[in-house]
């Protein structure tokens, strides 16, 4: 599977108290089930008017279909080419 960075844009995410987390992911999690495996999310990063998610996937257009399943906006879809961090320097 690919690894994909999804950029939501979602008014007022930022605030949303903890219930309604709980119920945008299993929303989210339903609509993966949908998918039969193509998706997997792996994590989210919630800020004031987006959300940058992270999915491993078959292809962006079983991203896409998570967002039209979900309905929640891919607002960008990029491929991650490699991952790197502070231990890369020592590698």
């Amino acid at each position: 599977m690919k690894r994909y960075l999804i950029e939501r844009n979602i008014s007022g995410v930022g605030s949303l108290n903890a219930q309604q987390l709980k119920d945008a992911a299993a929303t989210s999690n339903a609509a993966l089930a949908k998918l039969a495996g193509h998706a997997q999310w792996v994590q989210s990063y919630v800020v004031d008017d987006k959300t940058y998610c992270i999915y491993l996937a078959d292809s962006e257009a079983a991203v896409h279909e998570h967002a039209r399943l979900s309905g929640f906006p891919a607002s960008k879809v990029t491929e991650v080419r490699s991952v790197i961090d502070p231990m890369t320097a020592l590698a």
